[in-house]
């Protein structure tokens, strides 16, 4: 890929820029911040159940900790571009290197989760699990891209739809952010049906067909690498390496010091895993443990090892992204930063198969995912049925449960795969809490008005 050629300050909607003292991109990190998707991420569980006498990550806390990482990873790596690469760059790309890839990253952190829905993966899968579950019913309905969509559903694919989609009555181009933003939270750019004829084995997709024309104009504005066009499947911007370093970084980091504050994994096992990994890097582990005996409250001294191991996996990801630029600039690079940085290190294996056993496994992080499958897929089997009856033969039950799908997610004139996005677009961008108390409504558990 050309430097010069792989971002732009081209937004969704034709939205012309405009004079400014914030940079486009700026501006994208400011739209994210003021949109009602990403006000959400607050009640939508991270790992553990919410909310609770400790506060822990959800995921808006953890997005604008994933987008302060990205911020560090950018800025140091457009640094390293904009003075290593200078023959190869105008004016104008060194300026963009220099001061605004950091916020290129930023901003896509920030948004790299708003098309997850409630409950964490769980709900993903109970939004597949629906269709493939009523298969027989369903697929007859659909043309075989858009089945490939709702029997694969995943968060990736609808941030994309959430960002840049127009819902009824709303503006075009959706949040209106920048082509470069967008690419940059593509992690699996291709179409769903790749997956299913074997030409890839990625387990997950980028976009849905009702935004493949979108998808495809930022692709042409950014330059991706196309490896296919029946399906559509390109290679990944430069720019989404560093975004996934960033969440990997703190997702594998951050679930140890929740972990810890609810008391589920004991100071002395927390405390041992991160100073394994500080020592790993050669850091100097005399000085860090005599810092420690300055501190005697435990929650501040895994703070303060939770701070000394992402700073160093920060700089082992920028390490990686540049002994692997040229392979990135192809599209060929096939493990994530973070990935080459744990096949080597056995201390950070170590915190991964400890995470999973203790942490990903336990009670209360199991519970809530069996709660929150069965919420999100009655939810969807309350209001798929009847959007998908034609309104001539439509019963009072049906059309009782429309009434409660707000009109910016009702598509009466579209096709019955735009009919069915809505509903997911409805069901998926709930919180926890209010698909719970929906969820408590419709099946006459709660009965009585609120407000």
């Amino acid at each position: 890929m050309n430097l010069n050629q792989i971002f732009t300050s081209q937004r969704t909607g034709n939205n012309p820029n405009t004079v400014a003292s914030r940079t486009d991109f700026q501006r994208d990190f400011d739209r994210i911040i003021f949109s009602s998707a990403f006000r959400r991420l607050q009640n939508k569980t991270q790992v553990f159940p919410l909310p609770g006498s400790v506060f822990v990550h959800n995921r808006l806390t953890h997005s604008l900790e994933v987008s302060s990482v990205g911020r560090s990873l950018g800025s140091v790596i457009g640094e390293y571009i904009s003075e290593n690469h200078t023959s190869d760059l105008t004016e104008e790309s060194r300026n963009f290197y220099r001061h605004n890839l950091g916020n290129v990253i930023a901003a896509a952190c920030l948004c790299h989760d708003v098309g997850n829905p409630a409950f964490g993966h769980s709900g993903e899968d109970a939004i597949a699990s629906y269709f493939d579950k009523n298969e027989n019913d369903l697929k007859p309905k659909f043309s075989e891209k858009e089945w490939a969509d709702l029997v694969n559903f995943e968060g990736n694919a609808n941030a994309i739809r959430v960002l840049a989609h127009q819902q009824q009555g709303k503006d075009l181009g959706g949040t209106q952010l920048t082509f470069t933003t967008l690419a940059s939270i593509a992690k699996y750019p291709c179409e769903a049906i790749a997956k299913k004829k074997g030409i890839i084995h990625r387990k997950k997709f980028g976009f849905f067909q009702n935004e493949k024309e979108t998808f495809l104009e930022i692709a042409k504005g950014v330059n991706l690498i196309q490896e296919n066009d029946e399906p559509y499947i390109f290679k990944r911007h430069p720019f989404v390496w560093l975004v996934e370093a960033a969440d990997d970084i703190c997702y594998n980091i951050i679930d140890m010091e929740d972990a810890h504050r609810l008391g589920i994994i004991s100071s002395a096992d927390c405390e041992n895993l991160f100073l394994d990994l500080i020592e790993s890097e050669n850091q100097d582990i005399k000085k860090v443990k005599d810092k420690l005996v300055a501190i005697s409250n435990d929650n501040e001294r895994v703070s303060y090892l939770r701070a000394k191991v992402i700073n160093a996996l920060i700089n082992k990801s920028i390490e990686s992204f540049k002994t692997n630029f040229d392979t990135i600039l192809e599209g060929n690079l096939d493990k994530g930063l973070l990935d080459i940085y744990r096949d080597g290190n056995k201390a950070l294996q170590e915190i991964e198969t400890y995470s999973i056993a203790k942490i990903y496994n336990h009670k209360a992080v199991v519970e809530i995912e069996n709660a929150g499958y069965n919420v999100m897929y009655e939810l969807l089997d309350h209001f798929i049925p009847s959007i998908l009856k034609p309104k001539d033969e439509r019963k009072s039950y049906d059309k009782m449960a429309l009434k409660l799908l707000p009109q910016q997610f009702v598509y009466e004139d579209g096709s019955e795969y735009q009919k069915v996005l809505g509903v997911i677009d409805f069901v998926s961008g709930m919180t926890d809490n209010y698909a719970t108390d929906l969820y408590r409504k419709i099946k006459g558990i709660d009965i009585g008005m609120t407000m």
